[in-house]
């Protein structure tokens, strides 16, 4: 495993983190502990030392499972979160963003994870006017100052929010989330230099353009009503699909597997420090973790 530095927070992070949001139930897959212990175990013999969950990949049921899997080395790994959404129900939402209510997130947050301070805790998805609240900036800060944060980020939603960007270390920001991969390359304009500018670090999630860039799916796929890329256009389906057979046949050499060349190629831009990948199983990990051999050979 490789290890970069998460920007002006200093945290050392392995290249390859993993994103819990499909432990919360809504990848059509309800995850018991032994499944979520055995990711973890998996991810601790191949060096990796971050997970990015959130307050509402389920009610705190990502948080619950990942807090368990790690109780008994917390200090070994870099736990990212995040606040402003409450969990209603299968891709319902509620939005909580006062002082007082992120603060309460954060206490439901630190019990869920069975720990008392949170590595990153980030701003989620949330537009400019609830970003614009010196009260709530001031709260995080004094989590800052007392430990129960150690530091703040901000997970910018699919509609990149470049101001939230600018105005990362006027807050208190030292990393940001966007969705970065070969299919989606917007933040290489949009965000990157502001972030290079400010040494902000970077997690790049959905860097497998879930699932499309894995290499499993052709042209004319389909998905199952109970999996989330079923609820996009088909249209825009076959438009990646083709897409991802198109960089097969011309980017990628035929001796690599996709989904590891896929993480490389986020890798490899200077702005990003860590990907993201959501996996469903031990062998997933392993292979989100070969990655790092594309990076060694160049």
């Amino acid at each position: 495993m490789q290890f970069r530095t998460l920007g002006r927070t200093g945290i050392e992070v392995s290249v390859v983190g993993i994103g819990a949001w499909q432990f919360g139930g809504e990848w059509g897959h309800d995850y018991s502990q032994q499944d979520v212990d055995a990711i973890v175990n998996e991810a601790r013999s191949q060096g990796i030392n971050l997970i990015d969950t959130a307050e509402c990949y389920g009610d705190h049921l990502s948080e619950t499972l990942v807090g368990r899997a790690v109780k008994r080395d917390r200090e070994k790994w870099v736990i990212a979160t995040k606040f402003g959404h409450r969990f209603l129900g299968q891709f319902e939402r509620d939005q909580l963003w006062s002082a007082a209510e992120v603060e309460q997130q954060l206490q439901d947050s630190l019990r869920a994870l069975q720990t008392d301070y949170v590595d990153l805790y980030q701003f989620h998805s949330g537009d400019d006017d609830v970003f614009d609240n010196e009260e709530l900036w001031t709260m995080l800060q004094r989590q800052v100052q007392a430990g129960t944060v150690r530091h703040i980020g901000i997970s910018l939603s699919t509609d990149i929010s470049v101001r939230q960007v600018e105005d990362a270390t006027r807050i208190g920001a030292g990393a940001i989330q966007v969705v970065y991969n070969r299919l989606d390359r917007r933040s290489e304009q949009a965000v990157f230099p502001l972030c290079i500018e400010q040494n902000l670090g970077v997690l790049a999630r959905v860097p497998l353009a879930s699932g499309f860039l894995s290499g499993k799916y052709k042209p004319g796929a389909t998905f199952a009503e109970s999996d989330i890329r079923s609820r996009r256009e088909r249209r825009k389906i076959e438009d990646a699909l083709h897409e991802v057979q198109q960089l097969r046949s011309s980017e990628i050499p035929p001796d690599v597997d996709m989904a590891a060349w896929a993480l490389a190629w986020c890798l490899k831009n200077p702005a990003v420090t860590c990907v993201i990948p959501g996996c469903r199983n031990p062998q997933q990990v392993v292979s989100n973790a070969a990655a790092v051999a594309l990076l060694e050979t160049g």
